[in-house]
């Protein structure tokens, strides 16, 4: 055997054991690296359920109106490149006017009722637009379809035609006359009482008057289901037919908008709850109703009991062979008389020279 010398060892020994820490760390390496691939992959965005959210806007619980319906995204690894913008996703809805102009109604509680009286926002259906026809019948004209007009009327007086409710979701046939009339009715959608409890008890009688027949508040509807509203809020009554909820809410907040009426808490929760349904909701508009539409028909003469009187100024003192009063006439599905065109007109006095008696 051949000896070695110690001095000759030792450095052979320490240049083995570093081959062999070499070699071990190789493989270490080697299998590290997939782990950091795995762990540089982008986790999938996920949508926050709506009940996750937090944020709420001052007096309007559960809701920001200016992100009611706007879904929210959690953290992601994702980061976007300077200059470019992610894309929409269909899951997105903006808040709709309705919503947010709720947010911005006042909130009170009623006012005391004292001194309310329907004569206060003026005769029914007077002729506020000064378009030759009373209000009545203009709104029939806007939401009756396929009706029919009284010749001589200049497209103003509707005799029949056919409702699609909105409010029980039913088609009603109206038909002009004394048991008839009632079973379409007018409806106030934010009720004159309602309106005197929540500030117009502090306007001039112009502008109630001006509210009472303005057509963004009112709708042709069935009559009995329009008698049980009566003069219910939101809080109180809503449509039967849910799916018209939404645009009923949306016309009171519009009307109450434009004329500075204020709501309880409980009306805008109510409206609140309704507009969660459909957050993209928007506000109705109105325009003037035009005379005319539909077709005329010249209804039959009733029957006199005496000779019609000299044309006079709307001051005779004649009256009418048939009524005592412009009210049992209105009953009995007769009026507005016109100056002019119906010899009736000079059975009554024309109170404020408008050229019309008996408005409706």
């Amino acid at each position: 055997m051949i000896r070695l010398p110690r001095s000759f060892l030792g450095p052979c020994l320490a240049a083995v054991a570093a081959l062999v820490v070499v070699a071990g760390c190789v493989p270490a390496q080697a299998e590290s690296a997939p782990s950091r691939v795995a762990a540089s992959r982008v986790v999938p965005s996920t949508v926050v359920p709506s009940t996750q959210r937090t944020a709420s806007a001052p007096g309007m619980p559960g809701t920001d109106p200016g992100s009611a319906a706007v879904p929210r995204r959690a953290s992601s690894a994702v980061r976007t490149q300077p200059g470019r913008t992610p894309a929409a996703t269909p899951a997105t809805v903006l808040p709709g006017a309705a919503v947010t102009t709720l947010s911005t109604l006042a909130v009170k509680g009623r006012a005391p009722r004292t001194g309310y009286e329907r004569a206060a926002f003026g005769p029914a259906w007077a002729d506020v637009d000064r378009n030759g026809c009373d209000t009545r019948n203009d709104i029939l004209r806007r939401d009756l379809t396929g009706f029919t007009l009284k010749a001589g009327t200049r497209g103003c007086l509707v005799l029949r035609g056919t409702l699609h409710d909105p409010y029980t979701g039913r088609t009603i046939a109206f038909v002009r006359g004394p048991g008839t009339s009632t079973a379409v009715q007018i409806d106030h959608v934010v009720a004159l009482s309602d309106a005197w409890q929540k500030g117009a008890g502090q306007w001039t009688a112009a502008v109630r008057a001006a509210f009472a027949n303005d057509p963004l508040n009112l709708l042709a509807v069935d009559g009995p289901t329009n008698q049980r509203k009566s003069d219910g809020d939101a809080a109180t009554w809503l449509p039967p037919a849910k799916a018209t909820r939404c645009g009923y809410v949306a016309r009171q907040i519009a009307v109450k908008k434009r004329y500075g009426l204020w709501v309880t808490a409980a009306e805008r929760d109510a409206m609140l709850q309704v507009l969660r349904g459909c957050p993209g909701q928007g506000l109705p508009t109105s325009a003037p109703v035009a005379l005319g539409g539909g077709t005329q028909e010249r209804s039959a003469a009733p029957a006199r009991t005496a000779s019609p009187p000299a044309p006079t100024t709307g001051g005779s003192t004649r009256t009418d062979p048939r009524f005592d009063t412009c009210r049992a006439a209105n009953a009995a599905g007769y009026g507005p008389y016109r100056r002019g065109l119906d010899v009736e007109y000079d059975w009554y006095r024309d109170r404020d020279h408008d050229g019309l008696v008996c408005e409706r």
